[in-house]
């Protein structure tokens, strides 16, 4: 694969859905946007490998991709009045070129039009996921644990709903924002958690992807200030404030507990220590202001050792009152583990996986091979991290756990 074609590849798979929001605002419907957006990154394939990769590849494929898209409505208006409008409502779009602004915004308004309540939920998130996200329709069905045709029909169905009861392309109206706001919480959350640690893939992290769901969640905070909207950007501002120390320069994952703490952005951890401060001050703080306090105190000591495990095994039970879930009872396993011992821990994580609950949960799996290895059964562990390998499928998480398991058979 030449450079070129690395880049379309790149550009597609970071910013499609940015290039999409875009075309749907120019051209009046998914539909057509959809199709503009074929049509453009086909036009991007047949000219970057002669002409070169342009210096704004995201502006550069919403023009080709409007242009193609009115090259079609012009043939089509010599048979359909309502082409002949449509058309001329996007060739006065034209005469403006959507500023960076424009595009961001744009952006903003597809995530909301997505998660618009007249949607179901399930329905919500994966169309969110495929047209905002830019995952494929295989990735959406792995991350719901189905089957993808019944993903794809989720998503035709919501995209027909959009169109017949023509639900609204914008921001909802101040007095509308907080009912429609969890689902975007969520929706952004999990597009950060696609660039910070990606469901599968050779790369470890997608700095792209994060950066965009940490810009949209400082638009939403300026928007909304909310505590849980709050909660939410200090919790994605930890995180990637610890990015710097989270591969090694081979790409390889590095643990929390051995990751060089001066490459980590302590100015980014403290301005999200105070975002987090104000998040509690409410009287039922909510999921992303608990776990915003539970990253902040794993970032805020100098030293691993210094980590304040009966803080966070404390944050755990509140937010398993709160917004209870087999992963947040995983994680606080894990950290009742480092509080009380490996075999408290270990007893709750084969717990899990008994009932079923993360049987299929690779992390579930490594969490207990090392639990074991911890307590002196490689046997166990050995057992436990291949059933992990087995399910893993990010190649730096694979990679970790085959060291792990070679360091067993050594």
């Amino acid at each position: 694969m030449n450079e070129a074609n690395r880049a379309i590849e790149a550009v597609y798979r970071a910013q499609s859905g940015r290039v999409l929001a875009s075309l749907i605002r120019l051209l009046g419907g998914m539909e057509a946007a959809e199709e503009a957006l074929l049509d453009a990154f086909a036009a991007a394939a047949r000219q970057w490998p002669h002409e070169g990769v342009p210096r704004n590849p995201v502006s550069w494929l919403i023009s080709a991709g409007r242009f193609k898209a009115i090259d079609r409505m012009r043939r089509n208006a010599r048979f359909d009045a309502a082409q002949a409008e449509l058309l001329r409502q996007v060739e006065e779009a034209l005469e403006v070129e959507p500023t960076p602004q424009d595009i961001a915004d744009d952006h903003l308004r597809l995530i909301f039009t997505c998660c618009h309540p007249a949607l179901p939920p399930d329905a919500q998130l994966a169309l969110t996921l495929r047209e905002v996200c830019g995952l494929s329709t295989e990735d959406v069905a792995r991350a719901f644990l189905v089957p993808t045709p019944t993903i794809a029909q989720r998503i035709v169905r919501a995209k027909n709903r959009i169109r017949d009861e023509q639900l609204p392309y914008q921001v909802p109206t101040p007095p509308e924002l907080p009912a429609r706001l969890a689902i975007v919480l969520h929706v952004i959350y999990l597009l950060f958690n696609e660039g910070y640690s990606p469901a599968s893939g050779e790369a470890g992290t997608r700095p792209d992807v994060s950066g965009e769901a940490l810009r949209l969640g400082q638009v939403l905070f300026d928007l909304l200030p909310e505590p849980e909207v709050g909660g939410l950007l200090a919790l994605m501002m930890v995180h990637e404030a610890r990015r710097p120390g989270r591969l090694s320069p081979e790409g390889d994952i590095v643990l929390l507990a051995d990751q060089d703490r001066t490459l980590w952005d302590h100015e980014t951890i403290a301005r999200a220590g105070r975002i987090v401060a104000g998040a509690l001050r409410t009287p039922r703080p909510g999921p992303y202001a608990i776990q915003a306090a539970i990253a902040a105190l794993h970032a805020e000591p100098p030293t691993a050792d210094d980590t304040d495990w009966v803080e966070i095994a404390g944050l755990y039970d509140l937010l398993m009152r709160v917004a209870p879930s087999p992963v947040v009872a995983l994680n606080r396993a894990v950290a009742i583990a480092m509080r009380d011992g490996p075999e408290a821990g270990l007893r709750l994580v084969e717990d899990l996986i008994e009932t079923g609950e993360l049987s299929g949960y690779h992390l579930a799996h490594a969490a207990r091979a090392d639990l074991c290895r911890r307590l002196g059964r490689p046997g166990e562990a050995r057992d436990a991290y291949r059933r992990a390998l087995d399910l893993a499928r990010q190649e730096p998480e694979r990679r970790f756990l085959a060291r792990r398991l070679a360091e067993l058979d050594a």
